[in-house]
């Protein structure tokens, strides 16, 4: 068996790849269910997010496997090989336990530590287990992910004062906005006409620090009123005006600075649809992927957008300080590694700790009939399960040492040495695949 991540993220992959490959939760057991079709892939779970695709597996054959799946994210992006292939990475054994770790953590994510990858990482547990598209492997390697994302941000500074990305968004406006004031800092927000396309977590985490940045009013678009009217409630501080989708061009006529975060697997704003308007300055800043806003609203005068691509730019101005942190989180992701690494070794014993058990199961159950057929008549129940409870406490405690050290953390060498011994010292018959 082999453990497998084959992805792409914003390190290897500029967003219009990224938007390509996402996949949408409505469509995540349709996806697991085509993976696991393929008798190569033995468990799945997949991690979606605007920065990330990611396929953790464990696979049968690991060229076999790995094929398999860049096959299915051809298929699914539409995308030719030159186009894509370029951009996948692939780590396979410890290396991909460890990426899967530092994802967890926040060290791999565009603003370092953010807390939000860890509530992904969750999520892709999750609908694993509920898809049933992991089993024991996959299972147990995505809870310690997320206990070891927990434990990082707990006893470690990395997650103090970390950004999220709608939050880079805020501040990438405040850059933009005091650039064009001829200032190279961050500036209150509070003169902006501002929106937001977009009613969901992202959108929640957009008012939250669009408030603490000043702006104090702003109108909120989404497809549904209900779902909007809700966000807005949570937010008394805000005066938010709710808005449905299909006044999205008043919208974008009035406003001056316009964020979109909506699940559309289509741009909902182009060139086009700007054309017909009359605008005179708007900035529009997009956290969605797929992306919500087309690239050649660029050729509309008097329109400025950014995608996530360009958040980097905000990032790197307090990446220096978050690294130095980012350092002491290092070695409890080894420690954490090492830990599935050792049980994933044991289960190696499994097959043989289970025949050696069954074998010395029969022969306590042969001699305690022998015994029991020369006790007569005269027996009672009672001593009869006296001297079954006694063999089985003698098989029991015979076993537990030889069970224990073949379980214990130890070289891969060391351990099929111990093996072959007890499989040689009891005869016992175990099929090769399982060995």
């Amino acid at each position: 068996m082999h453990i497998a991540v084959v992805g792409l993220s914003h390190r290897t992959a500029p967003v219009e790849v990224r938007e390509k490959l996402s996949i949408s939760e409505q469509s995540m057991e349709q996806s697991l269910k085509v993976l696991r079709g393929n008798e190569q892939v033995l468990e799945v779970s997949i991690l979606s997010t605007c920065n990330r695709l990611e396929i953790y597996s464990l696979l049968r054959h690991p060229d076999l496997g790995l094929d398999a799946i860049k096959g299915f994210l051809l298929s699914h992006s539409g995308l030719e090989e030159a186009q894509l292939l370029p951009h996948l990475f692939t780590f396979n054994q410890e290396e991909a336990v460890s990426h899967l770790m530092r994802v967890s953590a926040g060290l791999d994510s565009l603003v370092l530590g953010e807390g939000q990858i860890l509530s992904q990482v969750k999520k892709m547990l999750r609908l694993g287990q509920e898809h049933q598209s992991m089993g024991p492997i996959l299972n147990r390697l995505l809870t310690q992910a997320v206990s070891t994302g927990k434990r990082v941000r707990s006893e470690t500074n990395l997650g103090t004062g970390a950004v999220s990305i709608s939050s880079a968004a805020v501040e990438l406006a405040q850059l933009k906005l005091g650039q064009s004031q001829g200032k190279d800092q961050l500036v209150s927000l509070a003169s902006e006409q501002v929106a937001v396309v977009g009613a969901g977590r992202m959108s929640r985490l957009l008012l939250q620090h669009l408030q603490s940045k000043g702006c104090t009013e702003l109108i909120l678009v989404n497809r549904t009123r209900p779902r909007a009217e809700t966000l807005a409630s949570d937010f008394p501080e805000l005066d938010v005006k709710c808005l449905l989708l299909d006044q999205l061009d008043h919208c974008l006529s009035t406003c001056s600075l316009v964020f979109t975060s909506t699940a559309s697997d289509d741009p909902i704003i182009d060139a086009s649809r700007l054309s017909k308007l009359s605008l005179k300055s708007l900035r529009l800043i997009d956290i969605g992927v797929p992306r919500n806003i087309a690239p050649d609203v660029g050729e509309v005068t008097g329109v400025e957008s950014h995608d996530v691509d360009d958040l980097q730019e905000v990032v790197s101005r307090n990446q220096e300080t978050r690294q130095k942190v980012a350092l002491q989180a290092e070695s409890l992701l080894k420690e954490e590694g090492r830990l599935f690494l050792e049980w994933w070794d044991s289960l190696e014993a499994v097959p043989t700790i289970n025949q050696l058990r069954a074998t010395l199961e029969g022969i306590r159950s042969e001699e305690l009939q022998k015994a029991l057929s020369r006790m007569g008549p005269d027996f009672s129940a009672r001593e009869r399960k006296v001297v079954e409870a006694l063999s089985k406490g003698i098989i029991n405690k015979i076993l537990h040492t030889p069970v224990t050290q073949l379980r214990a953390p130890q070289a891969r060498s060391d351990r099929q040495d111990a093996l072959r011994v007890v499989e040689t010292l009891f005869k016992l018959d175990l099929p090769n695949d399982d060995k």
